[in-house]
């Protein structure tokens, strides 16, 4: 930076193209010293900037000081925030200012002082609506990052909580924080987040999800991810107690967990806040839903069409009489009741709630009666897809990967049957084990197995028993090559 006031104030509106949210307050101290105070118009607050920074500046006395004397005697005696940074770089000042600090220039000085005056508005702390509980707390995670740090502190009231905030996005500048506790999760394994946030190149992050093929071990886009998702406070803390690492990134309410588990999908809040007999009940059926989302509809195309002599008699006849007075084969009937029913839920996804419902209601007749009616689609044909569709919801976190796979052994079953159905689970299930995250295998505790981390997995076992053993995912058998 320059030590005339002028020539940076004149800099900083050069490369803001003058823009109308960037103001500059000038004004002279003791009569003969040029200051300025720059903010961004909406991302500071008023009364905080009048009282801290402006009232101060202007009542106080300072002598025959000037440059950087008169600069290190306001930083240090008269600026009355709490949180007042020395900057030394316009990259700095432009990082600060639109983060909602208030920056002070005194002429002379090749320094400048950012003031934490900040308040812009945010969506208020509300239950999320993607993870809905029973019983538990109805917080969830908002836009912005410093009441995020609140949520999960007054949840987890330790020194070892630890937040370290980086910038991303060489134009977003967005800022995020990893937040672990300090005795619990891996320095190796937090240092190798930390490099590969620092090692982020992306030049916009307008949200969690741009981060994740960063933060992979493949650093590509898979199908499975070992970054979890999460709104809720209670969820985070609790994953950060066995031993991992959320991110925290401004602007989003969701956060990231590293590393993530398969079997952490099917398991809720509500699991541990009710008795552990239902908890494994809707556990197993979570399970069962699951590969039923991803094979029913291609079971029944394999059953059908190439091994029908598994189907008894009686459901034999009915599927055969409605199959065969229906214009297209079994495999494409599936396939285009299957694109309907995701065309049908992006429409009632998308659109407002009321028109929402019309969506749902024109849905219903147009494919549940008319179509059948019509003999454009068979009844079993449809009952397949959906109760495929239904089970998927019941594991919305895997909602994308249940898809793709659906789709995928749809057209295995329609071109090789049950082998087809067979071959394409075996690469799935060799992809599931060959994955990790932060040198944790995805399908741990399964495999490598570990008898002790079992407990729950598909059964959820009492309090007395879970709290009795540590749960730190980094020393499951077989361990982290980062701890190592």
């Amino acid at each position: 930076m320059y030590s005339s006031l002028k020539e940076n104030i004149d800099y900083l509106k050069r490369e803001t193209s003058s823009s109308a949210d960037f103001t500059v307050r000038e004004f002279t101290l003791g009569g003969s010293q040029n200051c300025a105070v720059l903010t961004t118009e909406g991302m500071c607050e008023k009364e905080v900037l009048a009282t801290s920074v402006i009232n101060p500046l202007l009542g106080c006395e300072c002598g025959a000081k000037r440059g950087e004397e008169l600069f290190r005697f306001l930083f240090d005696s008269v600026l009355s925030a709490s949180e007042v940074i020395e900057v030394k770089s316009f990259d700095e000042v432009f990082s600060f200012i639109m983060s909602g600090f208030a920056v002070l220039a005194v002429d002379g000085s090749a320094r400048m002082a950012a003031v934490g005056v900040q308040g812009y508005s945010f969506r208020g702390v509300t239950e999320p609506e993607s993870e809905l509980v029973q019983r538990g707390s109805r917080e969830g995670f908002t836009e912005a990052m410093r009441v995020n740090m609140t949520l999960i502190r007054r949840r987890m009231k330790t020194p070892k909580l630890i937040f370290e905030t980086f910038t991303v996005g060489s134009e977003s500048k967005t800022q995020l924080a990893i937040c672990y506790l300090g005795n619990k999760a891996t320095p190796s394994s937090v240092e190798e987040i930390r490099r590969r946030i620092r090692a982020c190149d992306i030049k916009t992050v307008l949200g969690s999800g741009y981060l994740v093929p960063y933060l992979e071990d493949s650093g590509k886009n898979e199908i499975f991810t070992g970054v979890g998702i999460t709104e809720r406070p209670d969820t985070l803390c609790g994953k950060i107690t066995e031993g991992r690492i959320g991110i925290i990134v401004d602007g989003t309410p969701s956060v990231l967990v590293m590393p993530h588990l398969f079997v952490e999908n099917f398991q809720s809040v509500d699991d541990y806040s009710n008795r552990p007999y239902f908890a494994t009940l809707v556990r197993i059926l979570k399970y069962i839903s699951y590969f039923a989302a991803i094979l029913f509809p291609a079971v029944y195309i394999a059953f059908v069409t190439f091994h029908p002599e598994y189907i008894p008699e009686v459901l034999l006849k009915n599927i055969n009489d409605s199959i065969e007075h229906t214009p297209l084969p079994l495999t494409l009937e599936v396939l285009m009741i299957d694109f309907i029913y995701e065309i049908m839920r992006e429409a009632g996804l998308r659109l407002p709630k009321v028109l929402g419902h019309a969506v749902s209601i024109v849905g219903a007749l147009v494919i549940g009666d008319c179509a059948i009616n019509a003999g454009l689609i068979g009844a079993p044909t449809l009952m397949a897809v959906a109760v495929a569709a239904i089970c998927s919801y019941v594991i919305p976190d895997l909602y994308p990967q249940i898809t793709i796979m659906r789709l995928s052994f749809i057209v295995a079953a329609g071109v090789l049957g049950i082998w087809g159905i067979t071959m394409l689970s075996l690469v799935v299930l060799i992809y599931m084990c060959s994955k990790s995250t932060l040198g944790v295998n995805y399908i741990s505790p399964i495999t490598p197995f570990s008898k002790e981390f079992m407990r729950d997995v598909f059964v959820r076992m009492g309090w007395k028993k879970l709290s009795g053993y540590d749960m730190n995912v980094y020393a499951l058998k077989g361990g982290s090559k980062y701890e190592k």
